[in-house]
């Protein structure tokens, strides 16, 4: 239902009631952020957690690899011991020979392994370095991401109660507005929020940039209820 264009409607009230409308969104936002920030940092500690698993994953495999090369090592030397013990009982030359190749060929790759087991035992210290690098990480994101919570936690208690002082006067202002226009009022902040009300800048409404005639500003100054023709927000003098 139309707001009689004769309510009236002082630009006094309209200012406190915007001013007010603007401080609960703002305070309404700051709430909203207060998760999402505790969010995020939540996200910044699961990816140093990440981090050092994967850190700790690559030392684990690094150190089965270097296990398993070690195993065979061991196992080629016995089989060495094997072949040089068989050397005192070979039955012919040919044999002997083919002993002594087959120990030769064995040597050869228990050197070739050592030295890969040597280089895997130094790939597991820079490996293990990384872990410490990334548990130093994680703690450190860890006390970080709890001073933020608590921060957030001690700054949304101070919001929250801000906001609550700020709706009370909302109501108290409320309760000014004229009994023709309550309907109406209600139904556009409920839908816009602070958006229902704009301040006449320079002529034009300050919540579209739309240029209102010299009848519509001096129909605000004489303090009659008047609508954007754009937005339809009400209007009001700064």
């Amino acid at each position: 239902m139309a707001v009689d264009n004769k309510t009236q409607f002082e630009s006094a009230l309209l200012r406190r009631l915007h001013s007010l409308l603007l401080q609960i969104g703002d305070l309404e936002g700051q709430l909203a952020r207060g998760p999402r920030q505790i969010k995020a940092g939540e996200g910044v500690v699961q990816a140093s957690q990440e981090t050092l698993d994967q850190a700790k994953q690559a030392v684990k495999a690094a150190t089965l690899a270097c296990d398993e090369k070690q195993l065979q090592l061991k196992s080629r030397e016995d089989r060495i011991e094997g072949l040089k013990a068989k050397l005192n009982t070979a039955s012919s030359n040919k044999e002997f020979d083919l002993l002594k190749e087959q120990i030769a060929a064995d040597e050869q790759a228990n050197s070739v392994q050592s030295d890969e087991i040597f280089e895997g035992l130094e790939r597991i210290d820079e490996l293990q370095e990384a872990v410490a690098v990334a548990e130093r990480e994680l703690a450190e994101k860890t006390a970080e991401h709890k001073k933020r919570v608590e921060a957030v936690e001690n700054r949304m208690v101070v919001v929250q109660a801000d906001l609550d002082h700020v709706r009370n006067e909302l109501a108290k202002a409320e309760a000014e507005v004229p009994a023709a226009a309550r309907s109406e009022y209600k139904r556009l902040t409920e839908g816009r929020g602070d958006e229902a009300l704009a301040p006449i800048e320079d002529d034009s409404c300050g919540g579209c940039n739309q240029t209102l005639t010299t009848q519509m500003v001096d129909r605000v100054r004489l303090g009659f209820l008047t609508h954007c023709p754009a937005c339809s927000s009400w209007l009001y003098l700064p």
